[in-house]
């Protein structure tokens, strides 16, 4: 059978035996690499001045738009590589919209390989337009390709890993979607290194990491894709049995399409509530280096003096404080999608939002009072919590879709929720800039300038917390009679257990290890002997779980300057 047939999810069912703590690695594989979307802006500085080399070259002043994104005499101005983040998170949420449904059939080996070309060639036009210095080409390489790969590469795992672990839906979802947060602490330091690595007379060294990271991160994402398994119909973890359905509790062992999905209230309560948490917590996430300057100023030197007071060498004192204040909430950020998920599983989704919601709002309405006391300490470990449940609230969302529609099309209803992030990353940080920009024009002290922002926060909180308290269980109509529920499963190329296995058998000798070979670890994984090893799963966590160690490390001393 042809190498590309093996990435049908018909041949991605798992055999008997096959570990399920296989497929966690595979996912988080994927997601540390597209995570590295957090950490672009490390090649910001550098690329402002790869024309220049040591210092920018500005571009006339009257030059129009068109000639300045294709001008190969002058630099590009930060303002304008920062629209990178919003092409990331725009075709992400598209993307997911666009394609989840398809996932859903294809499966996610496929979407995996689609993600990984994708995320990875948009990389390499990303170096060609830096090479040419066209930034035209940077935006359509990493930001619309490389995007559409955020967005498959992102939800690719979800459904799985709901199936595999019905009991544990909150934590499965935590242990990937935790990957997405900590890319940019791997990614981040790795290209630092990469680029003065590259860096010579001539050039910034930038398009040669481009080059460098997508080959690294196509080795990985690869090798995640390639060692996908779904569970064949039917399947459960030995020993548990599905909760019985009552009136109730919110969630069902019956399944919703995605085209009605969209149609419930639930679905649109759900994405409001995100869109809100998300919103509240993207904002502070995008000022949360100027914030804590502006607000503390010279307190967090020891010295008596507004931000505008000090000198340049005080600034750069407190710059390097503040650096230390986002790599603490970069942690917390991680942590969050793995310890409320998991959380979650035991006190339900919906009660995990309103702790969001609650928690968040008395923190927020507290950050002001902190501030003007100088309390330090507590102001910090606000905004560690406030962003613990950011990420926590992207890593509980797929287990509370799960609950109130079922698992059969989690990971296409998932994608079309998405949007929400992609709505939020437009409001929250224009909000934040805005109310800023605002109170300043009018004369408030930068110290002062966010406290309004902090109040707003607060009040999309408690919106929130309205639309969560209105969500309900999903009514009869919407979910899929037997037969429709038997077409869609045929669609999805889905084999019940005592079909998967009879069939499997006869495949034992070479059957997946045709698309391992790949990769080794894939290899591996498709072995039913190896694949429930404890050295091989251990292997496979390792090989994720200690470059995340590194680059947690690594954040965590920037982290204690703060505290020095």
């Amino acid at each position: 059978m042809a190498l590309l047939d093996k990435l049908d999810k018909e041949h991605t069912i798992a055999r008997p035996g096959f570990n399920r703590w296989l497929v966690p690695p595979a996912a988080l594989a994927i997601h540390l690499c597209i995570g590295m979307a957090y950490g672009f802006s490390v090649f910001w500085l550098p690329l402002s001045k790869a024309i220049g080399i040591k210092e920018s070259l500005a571009c006339p002043a009257d030059m129009s738009f068109f000639a300045e994104i294709t001008s190969t005499t002058c630099d590009w101005k930060i303002s304008m590589l920062g629209w990178m983040f919003s092409l990331f998170f725009l075709f992400l949420g598209l993307s997911t919209a666009l394609f989840g449904g398809w996932l859903e059939h294809a499966g996610p080996r496929k979407a995996g390989v689609v993600s990984a070309l994708c995320w990875c060639g948009g990389l390499v036009i990303s170096a060609l337009g830096i090479y040419k210095h066209q930034i035209w080409l940077m935006w359509l390489g990493s930001g619309v390709i490389g995007g559409i790969g955020l967005g498959l590469g992102y939800i690719s795992p979800v459904s799985t890993l709901i199936k595999w672990f019905p009991d544990r839906r909150g934590m499965a979802t935590g242990m990937a979607i935790m990957g997405f947060g900590g890319g940019a602490m791997i990614g981040a330091p790795l290209a630092d290194k990469l680029m003065k690595h590259f860096a010579t007379p001539t050039s910034v060294g930038v398009w040669e990491t481009f080059l460098a990271l997508a080959a690294i991160y196509f080795v990985f994402m690869m090798v995640g894709a390639l060692s996908y398994r779904v569970p064949a119909n039917g399947w459960k973890p030995e020993g548990w049995t599905a909760p019985a359905k009552s009136g109730k509790t919110l969630i069902t062992n019956r399944h919703v399409h995605v085209k009605r999905a969209w149609s419930t209230p639930q679905f649109w309560l759900v994405w409001l509530v995100l869109f809100l948490n998300v919103s509240a917590g993207i904002g502070i996430l995008a000022m949360a280096s100027p914030l804590l300057q502006e607000v503390f100023g010279g307190r967090l030197i020891g010295v008596t003096a507004a931000f505008n007071e000090l000198d340049t060498a005080q600034k750069a004192q407190i710059a390097t404080i503040a650096a230390g204040f986002t790599g603490l909430l970069s942690l917390f950020n991680i942590g969050g999608r793995f310890a409320w998920a998991t959380c979650s599983d035991y006190i339900g989704r919906k009660m995990t939002y309103f702790v969001f919601l609650v928690l968040g709002f008395v923190l927020y309405s507290a950050i002001p009072s902190f501030a003007h006391g100088g309390h330090l300490a507590l102001f910090v470990l606000s905004f560690c919590i406030i962003l613990s449940m950011y990420g926590g609230g992207f890593s509980t969302v797929p287990a509370y879709l799960a609950d109130l529609f079922g698992t059969q099309m989690v990971g296409a209803i998932h994608g079309g929720l998405l949007t929400a992030w992609a709505a939020a990353g437009l409001l929250g940080p224009n909000l934040v800039n805005y109310i800023r920009e605002y109170q300043i024009a009018h004369g408030v002290a930068k110290a002062q300038a966010y406290d309004t922002a902090m109040y707003a926060m607060a009040a999309l909180l408690v919106l929130g917390f309205v639309c969560n308290l209105l969500v309900r269980p999903v009514a009869d109509k919407y979910f899929m009679s037997d037969a429709e529920l038997a077409e869609e499963k045929r669609r999805a190329h889905e084999r019940d257990v005592a079909a998967s296995a009879g069939s499997r058998a006869a495949a034992a000798a070479g059957g997946d290890s045709v698309v391992a070979g790949a990769s080794g670890a894939a290899a591996i994984a498709a072995t039913p002997v190896a694949a429930g090893g404890a050295l091989v799963t251990l292997l496979a966590w390792a090989a994720v779980g200690i470059p995340l160690a590194i680059g947690m490390w690594i954040t965590l001393q920037k982290a204690i300057v703060l505290f020095k």
